[in-house]
């Protein structure tokens, strides 16, 4: 369906892309997503139930949502999360999935039967006592497992690589190892800023450093610069030689919001034009009182800033009083 503008910002930004937490609950710890004292998590009647995700997915959708990402916490931590997914994909979009990978052998009927094609796998260490650091958790071994398991399904894979400079960064020539015999995409991400991450600029990896990194083992005439998506917030790239490919998302030193197409819903409800932004929507309240959530959802695109929630500078985004009045990412749904 075509997108009559509701959709559309005061920047003449449209927006077809809805990312939906469907859960704040997650079987890891990861370090730069939630607080090392955990979270205070929403009480339940506050949450989203299965059919008020779906009535709101079919709101977007009629508005010119095309794409449709769940994610959580971990989504498929959520014990009505197969009926959730099989609903989401009789809608007609493409769907997919953020997930830790720990309980995808679970779910593989599922998205086959809702369409999901592509499948995103958190996974920040190939080395097992790292990974097991920054998740607090052992299930490494698990984690490999299915990955294995979506390549034998022939399932797309993209696996998605939280940069921390002295943690890390040493590890990103042995994710592009991986794309040489399996049609994988690694992608490095930039560490950015939420409330009780410990974020600090030393501790980022940036797109510079990263190819920096690349081309200190492969010539420049072997990288080559693929084609991005309409609206893509990576950039990608391939190693001629290799089947699977990898790609930067640059949030802090490159951002892309000029052609930003995405908007969140967080598991209790409320919309997030910006994962910076700390100020929401609450759709719940106005949907069970049986009322249109259409105009919330155009005050709510309106109000975009141009730039990352409006910290358009470096000072700005370092700034600790802003970025920790923002909700930890587990509670963001990223």
């Amino acid at each position: 369906m075509e997108n009559n503008g509701l959709l559309q910002d005061k920047f003449g930004r449209k927006h077809d892309y809805l990312r939906i937490s469907i859960t704040e609950h997650c079987n890891l710890r990861c370090t730069y997503c939630m607080p090392e004292d955990g979270i205070s998590l929403t009480p339940k009647p506050q949450l989203m139930t299965a059919d008020e995700i779906v009535s709101i997915a079919q709101t977007f959708v009629s508005l010119g949502v095309t794409k449709i990402r769940l994610t959580g916490g971990e989504p498929l931590v959520r014990k009505d999360a197969n009926d959730i997914i099989l609903r989401l994909g009789k809608l007609g979009v493409n769907l997919t999935i953020t997930t830790n990978g720990i309980l995808i052998a679970n779910f593989i009927e599922t998205f086959k039967e809702a369409g999901i094609k592509t499948v995103n796998i958190s996974i920040d260490s190939l080395v097992k006592d790292k990974f097991n650091k920054i998740t607090r958790r052992e299930y490494f071994d698990i984690v490999q497992k299915n990955i294995d398991l979506l390549l034998q399904e022939k399932l797309n894979i993209k696996l998605n690589v939280v940069l921390i400079k002295s943690f890390n960064n040493n590890e990103i020539l042995d994710f592009i190892e991986i794309t040489k015999s399996k049609n994988i995409q690694v992608r490095f991400i930039e560490f950015m800023p939420f409330s009780g991450n410990q974020w600090d600029k030393s501790k980022l990896v940036s797109f510079a450093e990263i190819m920096e990194t690349v081309q200190s083992k492969y010539f420049i005439s072997e990288i080559e610069r693929l084609k991005d998506a309409p609206n893509d917030t990576a950039k990608n790239f391939k190693i001629n030689s290799h089947m699977g490919s990898f790609a930067i998302i640059s949030s802090v030193t490159n951002p892309f919001c000029s052609t930003c197409s995405r908007i969140r819903l967080t598991a209790d409800g409320k919309l997030k034009n910006c994962l910076f932004s700390n100020s929401e929507t609450p759709l719940l309240e106005t949907l069970r009182a049986g009322e249109s959530i259409i105009p919330l959802i155009e005050q709510n695109l309106l109000s975009k800033k141009a730039v990352r929630a409006g910290m358009d500078d470096d000072l700005k985004f370092q700034n600790p009083e802003l970025f920790s009045q923002n909700r930890s990412m587990i509670a963001i749904g990223g």
